[in-house]
């Protein structure tokens, strides 16, 4: 066990437990007491020690089944309603990531991993959203990533036509059902720049679909995101797929291609945030998620 991990753990559960809810609020969700005791900074913790930390601070408390700051209790019907619609509606498009997922790598092969982030890895998943996808690439490729993802999904989101959207989901033509929220190139991981608890989080409650191997890579070049959270260390991957029978010949993809894929990339993404110009939530929204990914970003001129 390391130094850090130990130096984590011995902290007061209260303050462990007050810093995960900081650290759930800032992505804009809450969990149950049993699911922070779970994700609980530091390594899991017993329920009951969720309960007694929150009935001992004046700041926290319970509030529709889930585990707030007092400053957000307005917020917790939102949550839990999006839980119970993550409930009902998730299953079919987990169905749709794998399968996607399963076409994109045959088709990308410098991609050595893929897994399922945002909305529909936590748990607030609603049939409105997107489905985001975290990805690990060969060095010189993020662009074309990027760029493969998106063209799959706009010919992917035709079969989908009639899902429904919201501001950010909307595009022309057919709904954006498939997105790349997060692309590291391999040398951007050994180690990474960003070893915080939040990246930590990011790679904790991702749903690794394929490349595991290339993830635990990543936490064995980064043992400081097991001082955040040592659960990595024990993560599962029910989800995960077996590496595809035939792939797309790795020469068809020079890394030369990256930079007018990046300039393809960009000018549809700029695009993109032009369509949504007149809707400043869903504009507040992607420079939020945005600041979250930094240095990480694509097309990042900050």
């Amino acid at each position: 066990m390391s130094v850090g991990y130990a130096a984590v753990a011995a902290r007061p559960v209260g303050e462990r437990v007050r810093r995960t809810i900081a650290l759930l609020d800032r992505r804009g969700y809450a969990v149950s007491p049993w699911r922070l005791a779970e994700l609980c900074l530091g390594g899991p913790v017993a329920e009951a020690d969720v309960r007694w930390a929150v009935a001992a601070d004046p700041k926290l408390a319970i509030a529709e089944g889930l585990v707030v700051e007092r400053a957000a209790i307005d917020r917790a019907p939102t949550i839990r309603a999006r839980s119970l619609t993550h409930t009902r509606e998730s299953g079919a498009y987990i169905g749709l990531a794998v399968n996607f997922i399963r076409r994109l790598v045959s088709v990308a092969p410098f991609i050595t991993s893929v897994s399922i982030a945002g909305s529909l890895a936590s748990g607030g998943f609603r049939e409105s959203d997107d489905v985001d996808l975290n990805l690990i690439v060969d060095d010189g490729h993020r662009h074309l990533a990027y760029v493969i993802v998106n063209i799959l999904g706009v010919l992917h989101a035709f079969r989908h036509r009639h899902k429904p959207v919201d501001d950010l989901t909307r595009r022309p033509i057919a709904p954006r059902l498939m997105t790349a929220n997060l692309i590291l190139e391999r040398s951007q991981c050994l180690p990474l720049v960003r070893q915080d608890e939040d990246m930590a989080f990011e790679l904790l409650v991702g749903e690794p679909v394929f490349g595991l191997e290339a993830i635990r890579g990543v936490i064995d070049a980064n043992p400081i995101l097991l001082d955040h959270f040592p659960q990595l260390a024990q993560r599962s991957a029910p989800l995960l797929i077996d590496p595809p029978r035939r792939r797309v010949p790795n020469r068809l993809y020079p890394a030369v291609l990256d930079w007018p894929a990046r300039l393809l990339g960009e000018s549809a993404w700029r695009y993109m945030q032009w369509t949504r110009r007149n809707r400043p939530d869903a504009l507040a929204r992607v420079a939020f998620v945005r600041a979250t990914m930094r240095p990480y970003t694509l097309f990042d001129t900050n």
